[in-house]
């Protein structure tokens, strides 16, 4: 079936059985030290390459483009009037309250309060039942919020990640450049980057640009739909600054590669890029869904994590690489035991 232009928008397309001891639980050390796979868009040809070779693939005129969003301790474990424990995590705000996923959910109905243990008097207050499972909107109360999250949160690991977050995790699930707070997950590829290994990209003449998406629902939502065409994105609130589509555009000019570091970046890009006129400035939210037959024309490159099965990220790749060389990529990763998913390896698609 393959790149059959039908058989594409089947959910079954992006299914795989994946070993369950290649999906990383902890963060190599240091950073850089994870593996790459580079996919040559074109031929299909892969190499196994360490991340720190990244500088060889890019070029002076280049731009390499990051999501410095920052990832908050979204997740807080609270308990019930009843006395039984409830999970929150938050997914964003809007306006006084803020939208979150619960567990367990069924008995939170508006006007229900939740308690946290050590932080006398204040309490989450559900004040509406959203869309999606597990979702509710939520009012915290008698608390300053941003002390009380510091404070009472912990770092969102995903469930995949089979242990409770660690101290290691306030650091390493957060990219070196991380800026403005916001995602209830990081944006993983850029976990693989060291200060020093951005400080010898900018010397080779790569310049750095930044745009910021807040990392949301679908971070941790599957696709469901048989027909991925029917599945909607949850908005996410991006940014980007006259600064950084200014770059892009006189790179394009001058005929410079345009790197995006994760399908977050990808995504702001395809929302603000105009065929006519470039790039543009700007603000609010975007449910982008990226998925094969949908012609990617912001980026010329990706560096990318290894995505769950049947995930809204293996469409993007797969509508960037194409359907069969993605999963001829994935093939080839999992024989090589390449480590999957938040604090895995990597993938450049050049």
């Amino acid at each position: 079936m393959g790149d059959d232009k039908k058989a594409c928008y089947d959910l079954a397309q992006y299914q795989y059985y994946l070993p369950p001891e290649l999906i990383a639980q902890y963060p190599v050390e240091p950073r850089d030290a994870s593996r790459l796979l580079v996919v040559e868009r074109q031929s299909g040809a892969m190499y196994d390459r360490r991340f720190t070779d990244l500088v060889e693939y890019l070029y002076p005129g280049d731009v390499l483009v990051l999501n410095d969003t920052r990832v908050i301790p979204a997740r807080l474990l609270g308990v019930k009037e009843s006395g039984g424990k409830v999970e929150i995590l938050l997914l964003r705000k809007t306006g006084l309250e803020w939208e979150a996923l619960t567990k367990p959910s069924r008995r939170l109905r508006p006007g229900y309060r939740i308690f946290f243990p050590g932080f006398e008097g204040v309490e989450a207050v559900i004040t509406a039942e959203l869309a999606y499972p597990g979702g509710r909107r939520l009012l915290l109360r008698n608390c300053d919020e941003e002390l009380f999250i510091s404070q009472a949160g912990h770092i969102p690991l995903p469930p995949y990640i089979e242990r409770s977050d660690e101290a290691v995790d306030a650091e390493r699930y957060q990219t070196v450049y991380a800026k403005h707070s916001g995602s209830a997950a990081a944006p993983t590829a850029g976990l693989h980057f060291t200060t020093r290994l951005l400080e010898e990209i900018k010397a080779r003449g790569v310049e750095i640009a930044t745009v910021v998406l807040h990392v949301g629902l679908d971070t941790f939502r599957p696709v469901t739909c048989n027909d991925i065409r029917q599945h909607k994105m949850h908005r996410e609130f991006y940014q980007v600054s006259a600064e950084t589509a200014s770059r892009l555009n006189q790179a394009r000019e001058k005929g410079g590669r345009i790197t995006a570091v994760g399908t977050t970046v990808v995504r702001t890009l395809e929302t603000i890029y105009d065929i006519n006129r470039g790039y543009q400035a700007g603000q609010g939210e975007t449910d982008c869904f990226i998925y094969p037959g949908y012609e990617i024309k912001a980026i010329d490159r990706l560096i990318t994590n290894f995505h769950l099965p049947g995930s809204s990220l293996l469409m993007l790749v797969s509508a960037f690489l194409g359907v069969d060389k993605t999963r001829q990529a994935y093939r080839h990763a999992i024989e090589q035991q390449y480590r999957f998913f938040s604090y895995g390896d990597a993938m450049l698609i050049c």
